[in-house]
């Protein structure tokens, strides 16, 4: 099977994204959509490909894409990806506000039903390929507890968070881990000129995405910023507990990865699962612990099982 795709938004994510789609053996990329605005500026992150101001647009000039990889702020997914489905188009996208993904869900379901089109939403690595591993532990280990520790490094969610607020010209979001599950916020922001570091701080600190945790914001200058903006970013997975009536099993996962290159693989490996589904006649809106794992593999099932099992 092959596919063919957009990539809808050329921000952290959306550039590697078109990344991905060039490098995946089954993928095809027909093009960018991104504010008419940025439209004819020079952009080598978009790697020869046309782009356009609208979906619509890309369609005209390039066909129908299979999947349409939605690389928005998270807080826009859910009205674009819904929009998108409605109109019977395949959407995958990486939606990390973690409390809100079960109303995100069954949102994306009905237009996705509607539609007769199939979403593969928070596909990312958290929430998204973290949420199978977390899954396995607790199939492995069905009594204890599971640590979530990210970092150390940049939030993509919390940054965008903090430049859509007032006052702020640019930020970048440090994820610092405390142990436990536990986290702590670092955040350098760059202000619009007239702005209050107090105010924007204070604006921070009541957003929901930094409200539950210790947070420290610093101003910075436009200069300093690139020097801090670091793009790597990792997690440790832990899980204690038993295996039946086996006490002290330990599990662990530890990863140090490039954050926006690995969630815009893990969209390309859904969208290969959204449009296999499709292919079948599903319809609906899923998740990563929906889908086997195989299906997000390029070439056969069969084949993938010689070679894994």
């Amino acid at each position: 099977m092959s596919f063919s795709a957009a990539v809808f938004g050329l921000g952290n994510i959306g550039r590697f994204a078109v990344e991905a789609l060039k490098a995946a053996p089954d993928a095809h990329c027909l093009g960018v959509v991104r504010r008419r605005e940025s439209l004819g500026t020079a952009s080598l992150d978009q790697r020869g490909l046309p782009a356009y101001a609208a979906l619509d647009e890309l369609i005209a000039a390039r066909g129908r894409p299979d999947v349409v990889l939605v690389c928005a702020p998270s807080r826009q997914v859910p009205d674009l990806a819904a929009g998108l489905l409605a109109q019977g188009l395949n959407t995958v996208d990486s939606f990390d506000i973690h409390d809100r993904i079960p109303e995100t869900l069954a949102c994306l379901d009905q237009a996705a039903r509607q539609g007769g089109s199939v979403a593969v939403t928070a596909a990312g690595w958290d929430p998204g390929t973290d949420s199978v591993l977390r899954a396995l532990f607790e199939a492995m280990v069905p009594t204890g507890t599971t640590f979530t520790n990210f970092g150390r490094g940049r939030s993509m969610g919390h940054s965008v968070a903090v430049r859509a607020l007032p006052g702020v010209a640019d930020a970048t979001a440090i994820t610092i881990p405390d142990g436990g599950g536990r986290h702590s916020r670092l955040v350098y922001v760059v202000l619009d000129e007239g702005a209050r570091f107090e105010d924007v701080r204070a604006a921070i600190a009541a957003d929901p995405y930094f409200s539950h945790d210790p947070l420290d914001v610093r101003q910075v200058s436009a200069a300093e910023l690139p020097f801090v903006a670091d793009a790597s970013h990792g997690v440790l997975l832990e899980r204690t507990g038993a295996s039946g009536f086996t006490a002290n099993q330990r599990l662990s996962f530890d990863m140090r990865i490039n954050n926006p290159a690995l969630t815009a693989q893990v969209l390309v490996a859904a969208a290969r699962a959204a449009v296999r589904r499709r292919n079948r006649g599903e319809h609906g809106a899923f998740t990563l612990l929906d889908i086997p794992p195989v299906e997000l593999l390029p070439g056969d099932r069969l084949a993938h099982i010689a070679r894994l099992v």
